[in-house]
């Protein structure tokens, strides 16, 4: 901005870049930690188990249903709720291993 160029050009051109690596690792551990987060999942989705249509409506969610199946009476829902809590974990996993990467790129990076 010193040299004249505009404030949105300055943020465009030199401190996105410079920060993007914190922005996507930022992104990355929000979805990890959301997906994580079961608790208030299970007091505000309401317990829909369909897709809802509009943000005022409750809608499904992998922790909510992985808590009715658990308490489910039947067998098949017992192994559902399992299959659907090693996809959860493995989502979660998947997101943290990717950000250990970019921020293993961005400290290898800066190093050099």
């Amino acid at each position: 901005m010193a040299l004249g160029a505009s404030k949105w050009r300055t943020i465009s051109s030199v401190v996105l870049p410079a920060a993007s690596r914190a922005i996507i690792t930022a992104v990355l551990l929000a979805l990890a930690r959301v997906a994580g987060e079961t608790a208030p999942l299970l007091f505000t989705a309401f317990g829909n188990r369909f897709w809802s249509s509009g943000w005022g409506e409750p809608t499904a969610s992998l922790p909510v249903m992985i808590y009715t199946y658990a308490v489910g009476p039947y067998d098949d829902w017992h192994r559902q709720a399992w299959a659907a809590g090693l996809v959860l974990l493995g989502l979660v996993l998947v997101i943290n291993i990717i950000v250990r990467t970019v921020l293993a790129r961005g400290v290898s990076a800066q190093r050099s």
